[in-house]
C-alpha cells in the first residue's frame, strides 16, 4: 500500500519540478502555465496552441491543472455575480438550476 502512495507522490513530484531536463537550457513549464495555456488555446479554437500546451506536462499534471483552473474560475465567478459556485457552475454549462 505504502508503495502506492510513493510512487504517486513521485509523478506529483515530478510535475511540479522546474529546473530543466537534461539538454535543456531553460525553465520548462508547470503544470499551472500549461492549464493556463491550452484552455486559453481552447477557448479561442487555437489547435496548434493547445497541442503545444498539452505536450509541456503529463496527461495527469494538465488534467489536475485545467480543474484547478476551472474551480478558481467559478469561485471568482461567484463572487464577482453574488452567485453561489453551483449557480455558476450550472449556469456556464447550460444546466436548469438545481
Amino acid at each position: 500500500m505504502w508503495d502506492r502512495f510513493r510512487k504517486a507522490g513521485g509523478r506529483v513530484a515530478h510535475a511540479l519540478r522546474t529546473e530543466p531536463k537534461a539538454g535543456e537550457d531553460k525553465r520548462p513549464h508547470n503544470l499551472f502555465e500549461a492549464a493556463a495555456t491550452y484552455v486559453t488555446a481552447c477557448a479561442e479554437d487555437d489547435r496548434e496552441r493547445a497541442d503545444e500546451a498539452a505536450g509541456w506536462v503529463s496527461p495527469e499534471a494538465l488534467s489536475f491543472g485545467v480543474n484547478e483552473l476551472a474551480c478558481r474560475a467559478v469561485i471568482a465567478l461567484a463572487r464577482e455575480r453574488g452567485e453561489s459556485p453551483e449557480t455558476v457552475a450550472r449556469d456556464l454549462l447550460g444546466l436548469p438550476a438545481a
